[in-house]
């Protein structure tokens, strides 16, 4: 069973996947990142002002995602190399991973690739408040990738908003469910768990 998880740049894409793979544990889930299929700076798009837009369908390596996805999908491992937002690309570790009963894939363009999108048994949305994924991302980028409050502010208007409304939001309604990462969040998660435990005994047989 392959469970998909998109939503926006801070919105608690990572920490609900790793609530359910902690909830699923005794189903080994194999843990697929989009993020490690980010291509080197130097064949991303530039904005109008010379600025890497790192917030496009086109900054992720597509065809070899969407590949590797299909061969773990079909119970065969992969190797992939592990992002690291502030390694260099030849200092991204390889790893293996294997396949197993339950795979849980995230990542921003999750519905806009096709390929992926057709791959997925069951879909989540997670769902929060602009002002809460600003900040999340302002604190994130100035720990822990060096980045000033202005060039993060500069992202978020010409990068990350966009992207949000054009390549995220318009899917919403597809998901299988929307997550609301506020304060009915525990509640969300226990109606997701029991979904999730539903839906893979049907996919079982």
């Amino acid at each position: 069973m392959i469970v998909g998880i998109c939503g926006g740049s801070g919105s608690g894409k990572t920490t609900l996947l790793k609530r359910l793979a902690a909830a699923f544990s005794d189903k080994n889930p194999s843990v697929f990142s989009m993020d490690n299929y980010y291509l080197p700076i130097e064949k991303q798009q530039n904005d109008h002002n010379g600025i890497v837009n790192f917030d496009l369908p086109t900054a992720l390596d597509e065809q070899r995602l969407t590949e590797d996805l299909r061969t773990l999908a079909k119970g065969d491992p992969i190797e992939v190399k592990e992002y690291h937002f502030n390694s260099p690309p030849d200092k991204n570790v390889l790893i293996t991973l294997n396949s197993s009963e339950l795979i849980i894939v995230e990542g921003l363009f999750l519905f806009h690739y096709e390929g992926v999108r057709e791959l997925l048994d069951y879909s989540i949305f997670v769902d929060v408040d602009p002002v809460v994924q600003l900040d999340r991302r302002l604190y994130r980028d100035q720990e822990t990738r060096g980045y000033t409050r202005e060039a993060i502010i500069y992202q978020w208007d010409n990068h990350v908003l966009p992207c949000y409304e054009s390549y995220l939001h318009p899917y919403k309604k597809d998901a299988s469910f929307v997550f609301r990462n506020d304060h009915r969040a525990d509640l969300d998660f226990n109606t997701l768990e029991q979904e999730i435990k539903a839906k893979l005994v049907t996919v079982s047989y």
